[in-house]
């Protein structure tokens, strides 16, 4: 079969006008293409820790859970590290005292005690840190490194203020 020479031409005209619209779509998804998202980015904290020290029930307990995300949102603002640490075993102040130990002696520059071995740590052995900032929960304590804070209130903000202010002098 012979093609007409009118319908020859036009497919060359074809072919050209197929490739300008080809390249124009090439050209047009490249530019309205969206941008790849952001990766996620790093936070980039201070060289600074503040250390909870819990009872056996860890950061699930009643009085530690609001001190941990109180310590959670200072660490937000402040970008300073947080890190907890439940006593096992026996819950003596004797027994506290060697997590306490290891608290101060590692990488801790505050450390919240809460729970009733963990404070009494901290009573009898903050006067041998004295470079290390303590909040006791619930206790008492002599050291002039050592804060109180009560039980009672808003514990969550609480702890979070007065850690805050430590980590601030840092």
């Amino acid at each position: 079969m012979r093609v007409p020479s009118w319908l020859r031409a036009g497919r060359t005209r074809w072919y050209v006008a197929g490739a300008v619209v080809l390249a124009l779509a090439g050209v047009l998804t490249w530019v309205v293409w969206p941008e790849p998202a952001d990766a996620p980015r790093e936070r980039r904290y201070r060289n600074v820790t503040a250390c909870l020290l819990t009872d056996g029930e860890g950061i699930t307990g009643r009085d530690a859970a609001p001190v941990w995300a109180g310590m959670q949102e200072m660490s937000l603002r402040t970008l300073a590290r947080v890190q907890f640490v439940a006593v096992s075993g026996e819950q003596t102040p004797a027994n506290a005292a060697a997590y306490l130990a290891g608290l101060t002696q590692g990488s801790c520059d505050v450390v919240v005690a809460v729970g009733a071995a963990p404070v009494g740590a901290v009573a009898q052995n903050a006067g041998r840190s004295p470079d290390v900032q303590f909040v006791s929960v619930g206790g008492a304590a002599s050291a002039p490194n050592v804060a109180i804070v009560d039980g009672t209130g808003n514990l969550r903000a609480s702890v979070s203020q007065i850690v805050e202010t430590m980590v601030g002098r840092r």
